[in-house]
């Protein structure tokens, strides 16, 4: 048994009666995490996801949204194997070429999830995007919940590390103060809630898969917001979500103020890079 596999996971192996881990391969990570492959002597494979010592509580959060997603919608998610303290072991995705309808398919599955109203905006426990704690206690407001949980919270953390001036947070105060003269109400849904390209690989049938989730319930706009802030996906994706489940004329343009948000998170965790497009939607939006 490799020295770098944790007693748990061993533990656990025997107890399931699967075969000990041949070979380890590291096969990147994200900030606060480090994910390996685990090889075992039967030639099946798993994932496993080590984060720091005291990220306890991601480890959870990221277990019980993928879980969720298991549970209420049809785009497949890795398979939640054990979870303890700072690690998670997950089914081992096999990847392949992507099918040529996977764009339609992760299109109509993320439309048939965002179907399903929730009780209140929020999750009950706090998730994490990117590392960065999103504040989940429920409301039933969705327009105070992006004020406050989202776009208040991202000004604070940043203007603590002295990324925003206190003109700027001002000026983001004055934005979530009027987000109703902009966004349409919606009934909270069940988001990824951190739906990007690198979140979304190819089975081993080239179906979708969704990785890396930061769930909580809030509008399904923000949702489509994310997939194009670094680009876009694939047209085929918007015309089959369109075909479930209609957008509101506009959606597009609104997609900046909700990925406000993801601007301020990206600005907290990368530094000024992000500046700009924060200052740029400050001027414009905020009084």
């Amino acid at each position: 048994m490799p020295d770098s596999v944790p007693k748990p996971i061993s533990e656990w192996l025997r107890q399931q009666r699967r075969p000990a881990v041949a070979r380890v391969t590291r096969l990147g990570g994200s900030r606060g995490s480090v994910v390996s492959r685990l090889d075992l002597h039967d030639g099946s494979r798993l994932l496993h996801k080590c984060y720091r010592a005291d990220a306890a509580e991601a480890v959870a959060a990221e277990a019980r949204g993928l879980e969720d997603l298991a549970r209420t919608g049809p785009v497949a998610v890795p398979a939640v194997l054990y979870q303890y303290g700072d690690s998670l072991l997950l089914e081992y995705i096999d990847g392949a070429a992507p099918a040529d309808d996977f764009w339609a398919r992760l299109g109509e599955g993320l439309a048939a999830l965002h179907l399903k109203p929730k009780p209140a905006f929020g999750y009950g426990i706090d998730s994490f995007c990117g590392g960065t704690r999103q504040p989940n206690m429920k409301l039933s407001d969705g327009y105070r919940f992006f004020a406050e949980r989202r776009l208040l919270h991202g000004a604070q953390l940043c203007f603590g590390r002295r990324l925003l001036s206190r003109d700027e947070v001002q000026q983001l105060e004055s934005i979530a103060a009027r987000l109703e003269q902009w966004l349409p109400q919606d009934d909270p849904r069940l988001l990824h809630g951190d739906l990007w390209s690198g979140n979304v690989l190819a089975g081993a049938r080239g179906q979708p898969v969704l990785i890396d989730p930061a769930v909580y319930w809030g509008w399904a706009e923000t949702d489509l917001a994310m997939t194009r802030l670094f680009g876009g996906f694939d047209p085929a994706f918007y015309e089959a979500y369109q075909g479930v489940r209609p957008l509101l004329p506009g959606w597009e343009q609104r997609a900046e103020l909700y990925n406000l948000w993801h601007l301020l998170n990206h600005l907290y965790l990368f530094g000024g890079g992000y500046k700009a497009a924060v200052r740029d939607l400050c001027r414009r939006y905020g009084r």
